[in-house]
């Protein structure tokens, strides 16, 4: 890649993020970030007509099993267990720490 990104460039990248680099850092990161565009320009200049786009490089399968209705616990019995109910469902606090 001729356009290497600068070491202006990157200095105002760092300051749009609020970043403070020291020069030497600066330079580092000059380097770095230019060897990373690099490698992507190297990426789009694949010729890649005819190769199927995917999400991921191994085929995936769902591991889960399938649902199926078994014997639970009974919700009256587990409910009466609880400090506070209402409607029918557990009755937690709005916000951590907050008493019910």
């Amino acid at each position: 890649m001729s356009n290497r990104i600068s070491t202006d460039e990157v200095a105002h990248v760092a300051r749009l993020a609020r970043l403070q680099l020291t020069q030497g850092e600066l330079e580092r990161f000059t380097e770095q970030l230019g060897d990373v565009l690099e490698h992507a320009a190297d990426i789009e200049a694949l010729d890649l007509d005819g190769v199927t786009p995917m999400a991921h490089p191994l085929p995936l399968a769902n591991v889960a099993r399938p649902d199926t209705v078994r014997p639970s616990l009974d919700r009256d019995e587990v409910l009466s267990q609880a400090p506070a109910v209402e409607d029918g469902r557990f009755k937690v606090p709005k916000i951590l720490g907050e008493e019910l």
